[in-house]
């Protein structure tokens, strides 16, 4: 394994919500960072929010990654498998809340380049729905997670 990830319980539990604090920090980030981008069109400062896609995927793509190998500790070493399901199934949504939000930032971009046309905001508000549906399930993972790993102490 790496330096990275601990290998006591309560240190990689630990690590684990430190990623999930930094994946929502990243969120916002990305959701600031394009509202910035939006109030630059309609000319777009689309260099700009090409950089920041870049780095909010690098971002993400480090905690999963991280998250994956605790969820690996969590499966082996630490014989959790039912804490290694729950990493499954939240970064199974955390995905799912990824494209709705890329989604979401497309269908506002439109509604502003396209304000004349039927069902943008409909679309939207159909969006944003999905992202809070998915929030309540990340929720609800998150809550089985705590729980569970909190039962051994």
């Amino acid at each position: 394994m790496t330096d990275l990830v601990p290998t006591d319980f309560k240190a990689v539990i630990r690590r684990f919500y430190a990623l999930q604090t930094e994946r929502i920090e990243a969120y916002r980030l990305f959701e600031e960072g394009h509202e910035a981008y939006l109030r630059t069109g309609p000319q777009y400062d689309f260099d700009h929010y090409r950089q920041l896609v870049h780095e909010i995927t690098q971002a993400f793509l480090g905690i999963s990654s991280e998250v994956l190998r605790i969820k690996e500790q969590l499966q082996g070493e630490l014989r959790r498998p039912d804490l290694a399901e729950h990493i499954d199934a939240l970064q199974h949504k955390e995905k799912q809340k990824l494209d709705l939000t890329a989604m979401l930032q497309m269908a506002r971009q439109r509604a502003q380049d396209h304000p004349e046309e039927e069902g943008c905001h409909e679309k939207i508000q159909e969006i944003k729905q999905d992202i809070i549906k998915t929030q309540g399930a990340l929720a609800e993972i998150m809550q089985d997670f705590k729980y569970d790993s909190e039962e051994c102490d």
